[in-house]
C-alpha cells in the first residue's frame, strides 16, 4: 500500500494556485481545499485508478505524470490521453450517485497524488459549487478531446496522427534542451497512442530521423526544430511506409 500524509502548512503553499479544478476559488478556499487532502506517492508503473472499481476518490496529480487506459477484453492496453501536473483523475468521485471509475490510470514516472475520499469531496463540492463547475469544464476538455482523437482516428492517415501525437506530446510534457524538446516516450507508448503498429511508428520515425526533424534517444526522442518537423511530417507518406 501507498503511504498517505495530511498535507502541511508549507505542502500547501508549494501547490500551484493555477490549477483549473481550482480556478475562481478564493486564496482561503484554496487553502481549506488543499488541507483537507492527503499525500501519495505513486512509483512508476503503478496503478492509481483501476478501471470498473468504485470511484472512492478525486485525486489531483501535483508531480510527475500519469496515463489514462482502458483495458479491452483479451488484455490489451488502449492508452488514452496523458496526465500532466495539475490535473485531476478519478472524477467520477464527485458525481451524487456512486459511480465507477470508467478508465485505468497508471503513474508513467515517480509521481506525486493528491488525494480526497469521496465524502470529502463532495462536502467541499457543497460547501464551494465553484468545485464541481470546474470539474464539469474539466470533463467537457477531456470530450473536446476524445472527439478531435477520434476525429483524427478516422480522417488522418498513420503518418499524420503520429505526427500529431508527437506534437500534443511536445506541448504537454516536452522538456526544452539546448538543441530542442526532449521526450521520454518509447516507439511502442507513440504508436499506441496513434494507433498504428509499433513496426510503423518505428519506420516514420526512422524518416523522420534521416531528414534531421528528430533524433532517437536511448529512452526516447529529441524535437529538434518543431518547424523542420512539421514539414517533413506534412510532405507527404514515405516511400513504402504502411498506412496503418
Amino acid at each position: 500500500m501507498a503511504s498517505l500524509t495530511p498535507l502541511t502548512s508549507a505542502a500547501v503553499d508549494a501547490v500551484p494556485r493555477n490549477i483549473e479544478l481550482l480556478r475562481d476559488l478564493k486564496p482561503r478556499e484554496i487553502d481549506l481545499v488543499l488541507s483537507v487532502a492527503r499525500r501519495r506517492r505513486v512509483h512508476a508503473k503503478s496503478i492509481i485508478t483501476y478501471q470498473g472499481e468504485a470511484a472512492e476518490y478525486l485525486l489531483l496529480l501535483w508531480k510527475g505524470r500519469a496515463r489514462y487506459f482502458y483495458e479491452i477484453p483479451d488484455g490489451k492496453k488502449l492508452i488514452l490521453k496523458w496526465i500532466t501536473p495539475g490535473e485531476i483523475l478519478g472524477g467520477a468521485a464527485l458525481l451524487t450517485r456512486p459511480s465507477t471509475y470508467v478508465l485505468s490510470t497508471e503513474a508513467v514516472q515517480d509521481s506525486i497524488v493528491l488525494e480526497w475520499d469521496r465524502s470529502t469531496i463532495r462536502r467541499l463540492a457543497r460547501r464551494f459549487p465553484q468545485l464541481p463547475e470546474n470539474a464539469n469544464a474539466i470533463a467537457m476538455d477531456y470530450l473536446s478531446w476524445y472527439v478531435a482523437a477520434h476525429a483524427a482516428l478516422t480522417s488522418r492517415n498513420a503518418r499524420e496522427r503520429l505526427a500529431s501525437v508527437i506534437f500534443t506530446f511536445a506541448r504537454s510534457f516536452g522538456e526544452k534542451v539546448a538543441d530542442g524538446i526532449a521526450l521520454d516516450v518509447t516507439n511502442e507508448e507513440l504508436a499506441c497512442s496513434a494507433n498504428i503498429t509499433p513496426y510503423t511508428a518505428s519506420r516514420l520515425i526512422s524518416a523522420w530521423q534521416k531528414s534531421g526533424a528528430i533524433l532517437k534517444r536511448r529512452g526516447g526522442l529529441l524535437l529538434r526544430s518543431p518547424r523542420a518537423f512539421f514539414l517533413s511530417s506534412s510532405s507527404g507518406p514515405a516511400a513504402g511506409s504502411p498506412s496503418r
